[in-house]
């Protein structure tokens, strides 16, 4: 029964999910397109920033995000640091959350969920173990348990640990409790990125753990 009553819901949660996100593109898109302007002002180049991550069940997906680092970021490497190539308009728009709204759009085409386990890029999946593979049996979030519980406080295994216990509670109730969290963490001084040497190390810790066992 519990079986049942835990898919019925992961139904009713797409539903909500694509007329939430529906009515909020429509509502945000003046402000979508000041952002755009404010970004493209700034520093030349594209508004979104796409990449690829894993999905449910392990498929591939392109992850929409409001560009907040400069375009020659990859010349710049060795000579700046990763905060210093984050724009103005980057910076405020990480820090509060906004670069994240793009989202909406991988909500609306079915490829995420408001909660769930953040989607990680590939590189990750090449380590897991068949457990660790689970936390793809939902759709991914924009935020999750994982964030909530301590967001990148905490270390990758914990991480994915956290995200395999929403897997197996998914329900209303916890859906509510952690869009609550996410508001309070939104008035938080919090470093919602993780930089790149960050997710080299949390990689490496991975490789290091699957040769050891």
């Amino acid at each position: 029964m519990k079986k049942v009553l835990r898919n019925i819901y992961i139904v009713v949660k797409r539903i909500i999910d694509t007329v939430l996100a529906s009515v909020l593109l429509i509502v945000l898109f003046i402000p979508f397109i000041i952002i755009g302007i404010a970004i493209k002002i700034e520093d030349k180049g594209p508004v979104f920033y796409t990449q690829d991550r894993v999905g449910k069940n392990l498929k591939l997906f392109k992850i929409y995000k409001f560009r907040s680092m400069k375009t020659n970021r990859k010349e710049l490497e060795g000579n700046m640091s990763h905060e210093e190539m984050v724009t103005k308009v980057g910076k405020f728009i990480r820090k509060t959350s906004i670069d994240e709204l793009p989202q909406l759009i991988n909500i609306l085409k079915g490829e995420m969920s408001f909660i769930g386990p953040r989607p990680w890029i590939p590189e990750y999946y090449e380590f897991f173990t068949e457990e660790q593979k689970r936390r793809s049996e939902v759709l991914p979030g924009i935020s999750g348990l994982a964030q909530v519980k301590g967001r990148n406080k905490i270390n990758i295994f914990k991480k994915i640990n956290y995200d395999i216990e929403y897997v197996d509670k998914i329900s209303p109730l916890m859906d509510i409790k952690i869009i609550f969290l996410t508001i309070k963490q939104l008035f938080e001084k919090d470093e919602a990125e993780i930089a790149e040497s960050g997710i080299k190390e949390e990689i490496q810790q991975l490789r290091i753990s699957k040769e050891n066992n």
